[in-house]
């Protein structure tokens, strides 16, 4: 196995040998290895076992019908193995998973056949007894959670008529259903704040959208009495959740109903475009955008519109589409006072940052809230491109203070971002000591994260003070002796103007915090 050998025809093999056990024993094998090969995630024993319970179609789940782990072993013939680390069931090598993948196909429809299992499940009537709460009998209920959250994903790789009609009768009670705040708290979050107490807000249509079935979407639309612009308790339609995971079709789909709403705002103040530009799910967003109805320009609750989430979020595709549009503003601002080009700088996208430069009408420099411009935090972050690219522009200052009085090569030094710093250093026009509201300069930064290669930048520079105290006294030696920073300390010892017993305002040295910080090897270089 570790050399890579072929192991097509010991796995042939294999599975002819758990075949010719016969009868119940080859049934579960195969089964059992066709959950392992097929999950979403890893299983564990209990859940797989409970799964290999349940007879697809029944109405009543007898958890007394699941195996032992031992007895799954044993039918898969040394295939199947349990992690020695906690409870789980794995192939008992990769090369098993790529083979059953790829070199046959042993399993005639594996997901569609997993989607009716666990629909089967969850509408048993000893799981729909049970309360959100959980509280009551668990003997069965290890395999509650997996079926609540991966039945639609298998059923979106497998569609089944039958899986289709089970799934239907599930969703005529699915609003008391316990596998509903198991989904949403896994989708949203265990605390959001969006969820309620007890029974949740959610409809078979709302979850039929959120994965993307089609056939089933289509049914559900069209029973009497079906909302089709109905909220859940985040405030979010069908049409939201299609959006926010790119599922074309069904959102294609929504957009046919003639008193569909595409511009509902949900709690958050997001619209179904929003989520699609926030997902970079390019043929969603255009779809939307074929609507006089859906604004692409609504800004959220925190007033990120569209093309903010796809700009900070690196969607190049869908912010080219927004830019098309003469009703997007491609330079408004949120609520923390930040713009689209400042998010994408940030988080780093440049070919983002690039489409917004090539406006006229987007202002490259701006500051957010707290002072902080896109150079800021290009720098601060260490896009070299972006910081190359700004810093290319008559209209960028390259030594702004924010409202903490940081420059970007501050937030470069602090953040050991060598190659942004050096850029920064070729400008006449950045003062490479400049101290902060604390007094702190670029290299008291540096010197207290260990940056050594950016300490040595700054050492390099007439201007640079290496003995600088801040508001405090503590100067950038003792702040590398604080932290144990060896190579920067034995950088600033090189340098005649530094002293090396120069006391911060509580009479502590370099020395003294090396000591009580427990640095051995600082104190040896200190003490010379």
């Amino acid at each position: 196995m570790t050399d890579g050998l072929d192991l097509g025809d010991a796995y042939d093999a294999a599975l002819e040998r758990i075949k010719a056990q016969g009868g119940q024993k080859s049934r579960l094998g195969m089964t059992a290895l066709m959950w392992i090969c097929h999950s979403e995630r890893r299983l564990g024993a209990e859940e797989l076992c409970q799964a290999l319970a349940v007879e697809i179609g029944s109405a009543d789940y007898t958890a007394d019908n699941a195996p032992s782990i031992r007895a799954v072993l044993s039918c898969c013939q040394g295939l199947v193995v349990m992690d020695k680390d906690g409870p789980t069931i794995r192939l008992i090598h990769y090369t098993l998973q790529e083979y059953l993948a790829s070199h046959r196909k042993p399993f005639p429809s594996p997901h569609s056949t997993i989607a009716e299992t666990c629909l089967t499940y969850l509408s048993s009537k000893q799981v729909t007894a049970l309360s959100d709460s959980r509280s009551q009998n668990t003997q069965y209920t290890s395999f509650l959670e997996y079926s609540a959250l991966y039945w639609g994903t298998h059923m979106k790789k497998g569609f089944s008529d039958r899986g289709k009609t089970i799934a239907l009768k599930l969703f005529s009670y699915y609003e008391h259903h316990i596998s509903v705040g198991l989904l949403l708290r896994h989708t949203l979050g265990q605390y959001s704040p969006l969820l309620t107490v007890g029974i949740f807000k959610f409809t078979g249509l709302h979850y039929a959208a959120m994965f993307g079935l089609v056939e089933v979407t289509r049914a559900l639309s069209e029973m009497d009495g079906v909302d089709i612009n109905g909220m859940d308790d985040t405030g979010a339609t069908p049409l939201t959740w299609a959006a926010r995971y790119g599922h074309e079709a069904v959102v294609e789909l929504l957009l046919g109903w003639e008193d569909i709403d595409p511009g509902r705002l949900d709690k958050q103040g997001r619209t179904p475009i929003s989520h699609a530009a926030g997902g970079g799910h390019e043929a969603v967003v255009k779809l939307l955008l074929g609507r006089e109805d859906a604004n692409p320009d609504t800004p959220d609750r925190r007033g990120r519109t569209p093309i903010s989430q796809a700009a900070g979020d690196g969607h190049e595709a869908v912010v080219r589409l927004l830019l098309e549009r003469e009703d997007v503003n491609p330079h408004r601002s949120d609520c923390d006072s930040q713009t689209p080009i400042l998010w994408a700088a940030m988080n780093g996208h440049e070919a983002v940052v690039k489409l917004l430069l090539a406006r006229e009408d987007v202002n490259p420099d701006v500051p957010d809230y707290d002072g902080q411009t896109p150079i800021s935090w290009a720098a601060g972050n260490g896009h070299e491109a972006i910081a190359r690219l700004l810093l290319g522009l008559e209209d960028v200052n390259p030594d702004r203070p924010d409202r903490r009085d940081r420059t970007p090569i501050s937030w470069a030094a602090e953040n050991g971002h060598e190659a942004v710093v050096e850029l920064l250093l070729k400008r006449e026009d950045v003062n490479a000591d400049r101290p902060d509201r604390w007094d702190r300069t670029p290299i008291s930064h540096a010197a207290e994260g260990g940056h050594e290669a950016v300490v040595k930048l700054l050492l390099g520079r007439e201007d640079v003070s290496p003995d600088r105290p801040d508001c405090d006294g503590q100067t950038p030696i003792l702040w590398a002796a604080r932290h144990g920073h060896e190579a920067v300390v034995k950088l600033l010892l090189g340098c005649e103007d530094v002293n090396p017993d120069r006391p911060d305002r509580w009479d502590r040295t370099p020395l003294s915090w090396a000591v009580g910080n427990r640095h051995d090897a600082v104190v040896k270089l200190l003490l010379g």
